[in-house]
């Protein structure tokens, strides 16, 4: 069964769901790849994140199609670019992610990354799609505790996506501390690393021997290991996906948890927020 993780208020939402970074971006793979969407979903795994910018639109209409006839199972996170995050851009962008996503409403709605609109204006236009339903929560993407401290006061923020996985820990320092004192899960992309070498790490490959996993599951295990992160790894074969949705039931130890924090150790200082 794939753990649930709360909202702010109290909704709850998986914590292990998919990501689509790199998807729609060929004719060609978008019926495979809706149909591994489609395979997470019989898992469990119905929190699906996207954005605009992915395959320029095109991972949004490969989601659109893999929750064809089963809208009401998913909970939709999408993401609008910081250029058109003003007023009249974000109505735009949001109509056209729902065009794409052939649905009525986006469950989450995440501001990108920030750009040169004043966060006050974004927020405006997010609780204005929020009043007329087209979306349930807006969120927040790529902020640290500074960007944060800009949110117009009392903001009804849901989630902080950033980068988090074992190689890339920086946000333990601060910003974790910050959202989880606010009751706000982070939602962590990338979670199996970049370019193959977290999951070339020999710490992980000895907790994975240990439980009979893959690193892989391990390094998805440690993401839920506090049990208030969403963690959203991308899979677009259905063997990737099983061995995604299988990880949610792997327990780390103390032992475990030792061991990758002294190959991988957590922050003793500030650091930059980390982004790709």
């Amino acid at each position: 069964m794939i753990p649930r993780v709360r909202l702010p208020d109290g909704t709850e939402v998986p914590a292990l769901g998919q990501g689509t970074w790199h998807m729609g971006e060929t004719r060609d793979r978008a019926a495979a790849e809706a149909a591994a969407l489609r395979a997470g979903i019989e898992a469990g795994m119905t929190l699906i994140d996207t954005a605009e910018m992915y395959g320029d639109g095109g991972a949004e209409r490969v989601v659109g199609e893999a929750i064809s006839g089963q809208r009401d199972r998913v909970f939709i996170v999408s993401k609008v670019y910081p250029h058109n995050a003003s007023t009249a851009g974000v109505a735009r962008a949001a109509a056209a992610s729902l065009r794409r996503l052939r649905t009525d409403r986006i469950d989450l709605y995440l501001l990108h990354w920030r750009g040169a609109h004043p966060l006050a204006e974004t927020v405006a236009a997010f609780e204005t799609l929020r009043a007329r339903g087209d979306i349930r929560f807006w969120g927040v993407s790529n902020f640290d505790v500074a960007d944060f401290k800009e949110l117009p006061e009392g903001a009804a923020c849901a989630t902080n996506q950033v980068l988090y996985n074992p190689e890339r820990r920086g946000i333990e320092f601060d910003l974790l501390p910050f959202c989880r004192a606010r009751a706000m899960p982070v939602m962590a992309y990338s979670p199996l690393g970049q370019a193959g070498r977290l999951l070339r790490s020999p710490a992980l490959a000895a907790v994975a021997a240990r439980h009979g996993a893959t690193p892989a599951q391990v390094a998805i295990a440690w993401s839920l290991r506090d049990g208030s992160t969403i963690c959203i790894p991308k899979a677009a074969r259905p063997a990737h996906v099983a061995e995604n949705a299988a990880a949610a039931a792997l327990r780390l130890t103390a032992q475990d948890l030792a061991e990758i924090d002294a190959a991988h150790p957590p922050p003793s200082r500030k650091q930059p927020l980390g982004m790709l």
